[in-house]
């Protein structure tokens, strides 16, 4: 039996023609072209004849800039204060210089107070003795023993201070000329505060005096710090005998027959040791006495017609004028001059081209040699 075929019904001509363009656009898609591409070939059936305009593309971001702070400069550092008679840098106090007579003789010794002086002057008086002007300032001992009497040369050494002298006695002339030349006297024979005697001591060697108290009675005329003692290696160039000098491990001094003090150099410490001949000059502290600095200056002595109780001429030690000398610090030695205009002018220290020393900061002694003694370095 056959079967009876249903005629196919005919599918009008626009209708094929939409089912093609379907068909395309679908495999287009599919095959990555996109709506994009549909578009292109214009025959995407809803806009066949509108272009699509494409988004612009933003601009690339600039790098951004960070603003970099000016740096902030180091503070300024004002330089320390320095003590005037070392050199040394710290909390420095303003106040006058304190000068006390010391004894050396044999019978003084040890002494206490002297390793806090600043600078120290051995002079000769009579009898072929030394004697000590210690100068204080940035460090004040608890006590200075023995104190004794003043001598001609005193103020002409020390007036350039400004400061006070303290002594146990002494001849009118002397004491007036001190006065005379700037100084303000403590003396114990005329009653200053601060004196004692130690009864530990033979009379004559007891004379004790405290720095505080001698300090306390400077009258308005005396309150002002000294000047400055000399130029002070303070920027670490070297002082004038560390950069002119010669390499020197021992100083020996003849003031007289009596007084041999002798210097060496002590690496360990780095500083000078100090001996009275062959016997290390010991403090009361038990220290021996020792400087930064050596100065070695020769002086023309005169003898005077006044006497001292045993009958010997006094000697003065003439500083006013110039000579020639040596400077001794860090292991070296070098040649120098001095000058002073008068006895209340500072001491002016000179090097071999004309300029002034310069020191190594810390405590200074001076050794006045008569013209009759000697110095040597070794």
């Amino acid at each position: 039996m056959n079967e009876e075929l249903t005629p196919r019904r005919a599918v009008p001509v626009h209708r094929r023609r939409n089912i093609w363009i379907i068909v395309i656009v679908a495999v287009v898609v599919v095959c990555g072209g996109g709506v994009g591409v549909a578009y292109g070939t214009g025959l995407w059936p809803f806009s066949s004849s509108v272009q699509d305009t494409p988004t612009p593309e933003a601009p690339p971001a600039l790098p951004r800039t960070l603003e970099t702070p000016a740096p902030t400069p180091p503070p300024v550092l004002e330089p320390l204060p320095t003590w005037p008679l070392t050199g040394i840098a710290g909390d420095v106090v303003d106040r006058p210089a304190l000068v006390v007579k010391v004894e050396n003789s044999s019978e003084a010794r040890p002494q206490e107070g002297l390793e806090s002086a600043d600078i120290v002057y051995e002079e000769m008086v009579e009898g072929g003795i030394s004697r000590l002007a210690a100068v204080y300032n940035s460090t004040l001992p608890t006590r200075i023993v023995p104190i004794r009497s003043v001598r001609p040369m005193d103020g002409p050494i020390t007036a350039w201070t400004g400061g006070l002298l303290a002594f146990s006695g002494g001849q009118a002339q002397f004491t007036n000329r001190a006065q005379q030349d700037g100084l303000q006297l403590l003396s114990m024979d005329a009653g200053a505060k601060g004196f004692s005697r130690v009864s530990s001591r033979p009379s004559t060697h007891d004379v004790a005096g405290d720095p505080a108290a001698f300090l306390a009675q400077a009258d308005a005329a005396h309150q002002s710090a000294p000047p400055a003692f000399a130029a002070f290696d303070t920027d670490g160039s070297g002082s004038t005998a560390q950069r002119q000098g010669t390499m020197t491990s021992q100083v020996s001094v003849t003031i007289s027959t009596i007084a041999h003090p002798n210097w060496t150099w002590d690496a360990a410490s780095g500083r000078w040791l100090r001996s009275e001949g062959s016997t290390p000059a010991m403090d009361a502290s038990g220290d021996q006495l020792s400087a930064s600095n050596v100065i070695v200056l020769g002086v023309q002595v005169q003898y005077l017609s006044l006497t001292d109780a045993a009958g010997n001429r006094i000697p003065e030690s003439l500083v006013v004028g110039q000579g020639a000398g040596i400077v001794v610090s860090g292991q070296m030695s070098a040649p120098i001059t001095w000058q002073k205009a008068d006895e209340s002018s500072p001491w002016q220290f000179l090097d071999a081209t004309g300029a002034p020393v310069t020191l190594t900061p810390g405590n200074t002694w001076v050794e006045l040699v008569p013209n009759s003694g000697t110095w040597s370095v070794s």
